[in-house]
Parts: C-alpha cells; sequence; structure tokens
C-alpha cells in the first residue's frame, strides 16, 4: 500500500496541494543507518542508504539533532516525521541510537521537497569514553544539515553550555581553505564557518522554570539570547564562561529556542512513544506542535557558498566525501569538499540535460522533418531547455569544461537526429518512387517504349511520375537528392529508347540527348545549391549554440557574483549585529576585534567583484574557442 504523508493527505483534503503532492510517496518507510559507528572500523558510511540518496534528484531540507545521550532527540524527530515509531527511542539509560540514521520523506509543507532527517547518536555516553568519537558525530551533523536541533534537558545554564563543548572544538575539526593562510591580514576560518553551517535550534525538555527576566514575561528565544550573554573580563573563568557561548553567537546568527514541558507522567516515559495524544501532557503537545510546525516551515533548503542547492544524490556526496576524510585521519575541508561536489553535480548536470535534449527532441521531432530548418529550430528550442537545467544545476568550478562536454554531447545527439531524418526522408522517397514507377517498370518490360515515337512516350511516362511525386507531402529533406538519383539510374534507360527510336533522325537523337544532359546537370545544380545552403545552415546554427551558450554562462556567473555578495553581505550584517550586542554589554575589546573582522569582509566584497570580471574576461573565450573546436569536429 503507498504510504501518503499526514500532513500532504491533509492539504490534499482542503484543495491547497498540487496534484504532484497526492502521489508523494515515502521513499523509506523506517529509517535506516547512514553513517554506522564501529569499534573496529570507526565511522563507515552505509550503501543501503547511499542507495536511497542517489535515487532523490529532489532538493532536500536537513533536519538533524544532537545532545547528550537518553534526552529524548528521537521522540522529537518521529514527530517531525509525522509518526509515533521510527527512530528507535530506547527505554534504559543506555545510549540507544549509534552513528547517524536517516529517515527521507516527502516534505509536509513544499511539494517536490523531500525532508531528510538525521538522528545522531548521544553525546557524553559513559560507556564509550572517547570524546573524538562524539566531536565527530557532533561535527557531522553540523556539516550535513540546514536545521541543526540541540536537543538537552533541564535549564541553559552554565553547566548545559559545558556540555556542548563541541563547539569549541569545531575550529580545530573543519577548516575552510586547503592551504594554510596566505598573510596576517586573512581571516580565520572560523570566521567564515557562518557561511557553510546550519541554523541552530535549542531544544530544552523537561523545562520546569518560569520564562521571566526582571519580572517580566520573556519568550524562549528571548532566554536564549539572555543565556548566551557574554562576560567580562580575560581571567581563565570568564573565558570558560564565555568559549562556547561566544563560538555559538559566532557561527549560527540564526538561532531559535524552544522550551517543553514533560510530555507524561515518569512511569509513562518508558513507553512514551506508545501513548496517544489525550494520554500527552497537553501544554507538552501545544509545545510539539509549535515545534514541529516551525521546523517544517521555516527550516531552509540545504545548500553551499554560492546558493547550490544539495539534492539527495549531493547529500550522499557530501556524507561520503566528509567520512572518507575523517577516516583518512584528515580534517574537513569546506570549500575542498565544494570542489569535489563541483565535479560530481556537473557531470550529472551534462547527463542530465542531454538526456533531457534527446528526450525533448523525441518528442517534438516528426520524423522526416520537410526541411532542414524546421528540424534545426526544433533543435534550437530542446537546447534551450537543456542549458537551462544544465545552468540551474551546474557549479561555478569547473563549469567551462563541463558546459564544452555539454555542447559536444548534444552535437552528436542532434546530428545522429540530422542523419535519422535524412535516412527517414530518403526511405520514404524511394519508397514513393518504387510505388510511382510501376507502370513505368511494366511497359519498359512489354517494349512498350521500342517502337517508332517511344522515347517520346517515355518521356511523358517520366515527367508524370516526377509532378506525381513532387506532389506527394511529407517526403522530407532528401527529395530532390533521391529525385536526382532516380533519374540519373534511368540515364542509360533513356539513351537506349532514345537510339531505338525510328521516328527521330540522328540529328533529332543528338538534340534530344543534349537537352537530357542539360537537364540533369541543372538539376544537379539545383541540388548541389540546396545542400550548401543545408550546410550554411547548419552552420549559422553552430554559431548560434556557441552564442547560446556563451551569454547563459556569463548570466550565470553574474548571477552567482550576485549570490555571493548577498551572502558576504549577510555575514557582515551578522558580524556588525554582533559588535552593537558587544558594545552593550561592554565587551569593547572584543567589538573592536570583531569590527575589524567586518572592515576585512567588507574589503573582500570588492575582490568577490574582481574575481567575477576574470572568469568573465579570460574563461568565457575559452569555452567560445572549446566550442568552436567541438562543432567543428
Amino acid at each position: 500500500m503507498t504510504w501518503v504523508d499526514p500532513a500532504l493527505r491533509e492539504l490534499v483534503g482542503s484543495g491547497t496541494a498540487p496534484p504532484s503532492a497526492m502521489a508523494s510517496e515515502l521513499p523509506m518507510p523506517v529509517p535506516v543507518c547512514l553513517i554506522e559507528n564501529t569499534q573496529t572500523e570507526g565511522l563507515v558510511v552505509q550503501q543501503e542508504a547511499l542507495r536511497v540518496l542517489s535515487e532523490l534528484t529532489q532538493p532536500v531540507v536537513v533536519v538533524a539533532i544532537t545532545g547528550p545521550y537518553r534526552s529524548g532527540k528521537s521522540y522529537l524527530m518521529n514527530r517531525l516525521a509525522r509518526q509515533r515509531k521510527g527512530f528507535s527511542l530506547g527505554s534504559s539509560v543506555q545510549s540507544h541510537t549509534k552513528g547517524i540514521w536517516m529517515w527521507c520523506l516527502p516534505h509536509p509543507c513544499q511539494p517536490g521537497h523531500t525532508l531528510v532527517l538525521l538522528d545522531t547518536e548521544g553525546l557524553g555516553d559513559v560507556e564509550k569514553g572517547d570524546t573524538q568519537n562524539d566531536t565527530w558525530i557532533f561535527v557531522l551533523a553540523i556539516l550535513l544539515a540546514s536545521t541543526i536541533i540541540y536537543n538537552s534537558k533541564g535549564t541553559i545554564d552554565q553547566p548545559a553550555m559545558e556540555q556542548l563543548h563541541y563547539m569549541v572544538k569545531l575550529s580545530d575539526h573543519v577548516k575552510l581553505k586547503a592551504a594554510p593562510k596566505e598573510s596576517q591580514d586573512e581571516l580565520e576560518d572560523s570566521e567564515k564557518f557562518v557561511l557553510f553551517f546550519p541554523t541552530f535550534i535549542w531544544a530544552v525538555r523537561d523545562f520546569t522554570l518560569q520564562l521571566e527576566l526582571d519580572g517580566k514575561e520573556i519568550s524562549a528565544d528571548d532566554y536564549l539570547e539572555n543565556a548566551l550573554r557574554l562576560k567580562d573580563g580575560n581571567s581563565r573563568e570568564v573565558q570558560r564562561y564565555n568559549q562556547t557561548r561566544e563560538c555559538i553567537r559566532q557561527y549560527f546568527p540564526e538561532r531559535k529556542c524552544f522550551v517543553f514541558d514533560q510530555p507524561a507522567h515518569k512511569r509513562d516515559l518508558v513507553h512514551l512513544e506508545e501513548l496517544q495524544d489525550d494520554e500527552i501532557d497537553v501544554e507538552f503537545r501545544q509545545q510539539l506542535e509549535k515545534f514541529c510546525s516551525y521546523i517544517w516551515e521555516k527550516s531552509p533548503l540545504k545548500t553551499i557558498p554560492g546558493g547550490y542547492i544539495i539534492t539527495g544524490n549531493l547529500l550522499g556526496k557530501l556524507a561520503e566525501t566528509y567520512v572518507e576524510t575523517i577516516r583518512s585521519g584528515a580534517v574537513p575541508c569546506l570549500e575542498s569538499t565544494v570542489v569535489t561536489l563541483a565535479e560530481t553535480a556537473n557531470a550529472a548536470a551534462v547527463k542530465e540535460a542531454v538526456t533531457l535534449y534527446r528526450d525533448l527532441m523525441e518528442q517534438r521531432v516528426k520524423l522526416p522533418t520537410e526541411t532542414l530548418q524546421e528540424l534545426l529550430e526544433l533543435h534550437k528550442q530542446c537546447e534551450q531547455e537543456a542549458l537551462e537545467l544544465f545552468m540551474a544545476r551546474a557549479f561555478k568550478e569547473g563549469i567551462c569544461s563541463s558546459q564544452t562536454e555539454l555542447i559536444r554531447q548534444v552535437e552528436a545527439v542532434k546530428e545522429k537526429f540530422c542523419t535519422d531524418n535524412d535516412q527517414a526522408s530518403r526511405d520514404k522517397c524511394e519508397a514513393a518512387l518504387r510505388d510511382l514507377s510501376q507502370v513505368t517498370e511494366r511497359r519498359i518490360s512489354d517494349g512498350t517504349y521500342n517502337v517508332s515515337g517511344g522515347y517520346q512516350l517515355f518521356r511523358e511516362d517520366q515527367q508524370a511520375l516526377v509532378e506525381k511525386y513532387q506532389e506527394l507531402p511529407g517526403k522530407g529533406v532528401k527529395a530532390d537528392a533521391v529525385l536526382q538519383e532516380f533519374l540519373q539510374s534511368r540515364r542509360s534507360l533513356a539513351e537506349s529508347i532514345l537510339s531505338t527510336d525510328l521516328s527521330l533522325t540522328e540529328k533529332d537523337k543528338e538534340l534530344k540527348s543534349e537537352q537530357e544532359h542539360h537537364e540533369r546537370a541543372e538539376h544537379k545544380r539545383e541540388v548541389q545549391k540546396k545542400k550548401e545552403a543545408e550546410d550554411k545552415q547548419k552552420s549559422q546554427d553552430r554559431l548560434h549554440t556557441c552564442q547560446a551558450h556563451t551569454v547563459r554562462l556569463r548570466q550565470k556567473l553574474e548571477d552567482q557574483h550576485a549570490k555571493q555578495l548577498t551572502e558576504h553581505r549577510r555575514m557582515i550584517v551578522h558580524k556588525s549585529k554582533e559588535v552593537d550586542m558587544l558594545l552593550r554589554d561592554g565587551l569593547h575589546d572584543k567589538a573592536v576585534h570583531l569590527r575589524e573582522v567586518t572592515y576585512r569582509l567588507e574589503e573582500e566584497s570588492s575582490h568577490i567583484t574582481d574575481e567575477i570580471m576574470v572568469w568573465m574576461r579570460i574563461l568565457i573565450p575559452i569555452l567560445l574557442g572549446l566550442a568552436f573546436v567541438v562543432l567543428r569536429l
């Protein structure tokens, strides 16, 4: 039986969902392990999970949850899946989830998108005795998610902050660039982590305090921001107090907090997943509904800098790349990962674009076309749609070589259509001539033309055949060429009939032979002229292809430039707000340092513009030259 997400079912029932939402099927009926945490081999990506992701070509919203073990993470994730069971809850003091588990579902609010839920192994399990293992699980959750939920119990106090010490280790376990800093003025990698990191949500479970500050009611978000305020001073205690808070403020400008009452009586918590809604605390149900609605409606798509949207397939490549790097003993490099993804994404973009082009041509082209121009017009339309798909999927890194490969493959498919078009026309024309020449062939066999006046009769019959042939519709592009070949094949026959016609003098025969030779030569010139015109059309079509690809590449680079500047400005705005908050709290030294960082980010904005101009000035002519070479082969 097809499983349809209840949220989509509700939308369909209300008449607000598109038809495609009604057919949204669950790719996975239950979660599977994405990254196994083994005692012997360490972290291992599971092939079954990669297979599932490889089949997901939709954009993904990736929501990961992390936090101390036995804090109720899996229950929240099951409710985000609109299920009671799925991720294993466990009911003892032992950590139950090992590694990172994944559940892919149709997105409840965004048809055409997939919601990927990642449930991670609990942090701080005393049985493991390996904090390095916990750190890597935490790092992977951060790097794979578009929204990260940190789930803890009680309150957001200093012990809770110290439990989140993995934040402090992020700068040691992730790097931005493969090469070391080239100058003292270059920013630390951690200053730009915000470009790659997800939105942050702190879920506080079993919360018993009143949301009040200085006697005034506050929101959960205000509660979090107040807990993240820094202390002034340089003592070891102050540094320890500020450390985690500074990391959260620096890495996650978009953050939110939800607090939850205890869901049920303590005796019922061991079988929480079996409780009906009316058996769960009313306040908790309301808090849970608010939490789930926010995640479904507000969680962003998984992207990487440059506005590149991550599909399920690319998410699998991300997981593979990060885990392979960790297993090798190295530290994940964010920019290198983008390059690796670009190779995969661009190759896939070429393949998808060529497939789309071929499919569209097969749908729209009815062989044989009447003219080459008709075929080339359809080719132009289909190529444009394929180019748009490629540009939507392709990464800037390595785009020129990938685009040249796209041109080569599309041209090869087009030439195959041209060849098939020629052959279809030839087959149809030859069949028509065979059918039309049956009467003439019968008269030849009967000797009808081997009499006085036979040549004139043969000429009349052949002219009638040509006229009927020319009136036939749908012969295609080879109509004239096939007719010329047919008439050429009758040359010796015509000369034989002419020589035996007793009614003609030798002078008449000579004149008529010259006349026939002239007609054949004229017809041959017309066919050659038509061929030259078709060759010119093909040449102009190739030029159009180069121009269209160049225009779209320029647009792609300009769009990329705009997105990079937007991301950079967003980062600058975040840093500027943080400066204001530091000044508000009297932390002038920290504010001065961050203001210097902001100035350097503003300087980098101009470098982004310079970089795009280099692309425009150098790489576009390279693409144009490569395209000409490809199209002339």
